[in-house]
């Protein structure tokens, strides 16, 4: 907008000057009232250089800001560090090296193959298949715990799966189990868990994990090639008998300096839940083959919580070791606002580690963090998580 205006000034100054120039050359020429004239035009000329050099200073100030946010990854990258250098080496067999050497393997290869053939049988109801375009399944197996001197130990199984339909007109999938793993951005850099505890006294809550776990949905992607963002929409039923409507925005931008930000936005409307509205914002610096910085946002409305809003913020720097290795640092502060009543709720540095553990389908990852908790009284304390994830 400023470029666009500054377009439209200086034409009009050139002419401006053009004509008192004019008017100088006019009044050189007559006798009378020169001098007034010469005074005039100079003194005009005096103001419009001044204009003119403000809005170059105003320009260069602009630049300057804008050049020392481009320079905080590079101080950040010039602090001496003890860490390894970036790296994707494998460091497990590959998957078909290990599907038959032990029980687990065989199971893994068995239950994949199962995810396999069932979704070419469910594509097979719908039209005939094409061989260049296959049906196809995943399913991820989670086990999550977690334990701090306050809530104890927490143990969450969680599954998730999808099932691809591509003979279906649109591009449609079959999903079912944790809904809210799909409510977090993609590569979320920490254990989190949107479905609270139902009970405290008990490591395992059996209703919370057979109610978050029961989710059932048709999804269609990308039904229109117009819009300028990806799109899902789901149409389903969760946590026993709330069918629910869910719509998905999602946008990727490739900005200047390396840097890139990543918008969604979801709603969620069931007919026992009611309303449910989630924006996640990710800021990225990635330069190739260098640990990145980031900044991972995430603001809930629903009816169903105590507050009006909720959000968490994730500032971190990110390494990998070896491939599919993840090495995050960084500071989490989160809060709500309730009643016209904003509040920083808890805040505290977080580390994160995730890797595959002896075979290429299995990993681990574990989380340390050292948080607070005003609302419930709560000074720094030390919170430990664990997550053991299967895919298949």
């Amino acid at each position: 907008m400023r470029q666009k205006q500054l377009s439209l000034i200086r034409p009009l100054l050139c002419v401006l000057i053009s004509g008192l120039m004019s008017t100088v050359s006019w009044s050189n020429s007559t006798e009378t009232g020169a001098d007034q004239q010469k005074y005039t035009a100079t003194e005009t000329e005096t103001e419009t250089e001044t204009e003119t050099e403000t809005e170059t200073e105003t320009e260069t100030e602009t630049e300057t800001d804008f050049n020392l946010l481009y320079q905080i990854p590079s101080w950040i990258d010039a602090i001496p560090t003890f860490l390894p250098q970036q790296s994707d080496k494998v460091i497990v067999p590959p998957l078909q090296a290990t599907e038959k050497q032990s029980w687990v393997d065989r199971k893994q290869h068995e239950i994949r193959n199962w995810t396999g053939r069932t979704s070419h049988k469910i594509d097979n109801w719908f039209g005939k298949p094409d061989p260049n375009d296959p049906a196809s399944a995943s399913l991820r197996l989670i086990i999550d715990n977690s334990w701090n001197k306050h809530d104890n130990y927490e143990i969450r199984p969680r599954l998730r799966g999808k099932i691809k339909l591509p003979t279906l007109e649109r591009k449609v999938s079959l999903i079912f189990g944790d809904d809210s793993l799909d409510n977090e951005l993609k590569n979320n850099v920490a254990i989190t868990d949107e479905n609270p505890a139902s009970t405290q006294d008990k490591a395992l809550d059996r209703e919370r994990t057979r109610e978050s776990n029961s989710s059932l949905a048709l999804r269609w992607s990308d039904f229109s090639k117009r819009l300028p963002f990806e799109t899902d929409v789901d149409l389903g039923v969760r946590s026993g008998d709330d069918i629910y409507l869910r719509l998905k925005a999602s946008r990727d931008w490739q900005l200047e300096n390396d840097f890139r930000f990543y918008a969604e936005q979801i709603y969620r409307y069931g007919i026992d839940s009611e309303n449910y509205l989630r924006t996640n914002l990710e800021l990225t610096h990635a330069r190739q083959n260098q640990a990145f910085l980031s900044d991972q946002f995430s603001l809930t409305y629903a009816d169903q919580q105590d507050d009006d809003l909720t959000w968490d913020n994730y500032l971190f720097r990110q390494h990998q070791f070896f491939h599919n290795n993840r090495f995050a640092y960084g500071l989490y502060t989160g809060g709500f606002y309730n009643n016209n009543d904003l509040r920083l709720n808890s805040w505290g540095p977080y580390v994160s580690w995730r890797q595959p553990f002896v075979r290429e389908w299995f990993f681990l990852q574990g989380d340390l963090n050292y948080l607070n908790d005003h609302r419930e009284d709560r000074s720094h304390f030390l919170g430990v998580s664990l997550r053991m994830e299967a895919l298949f």
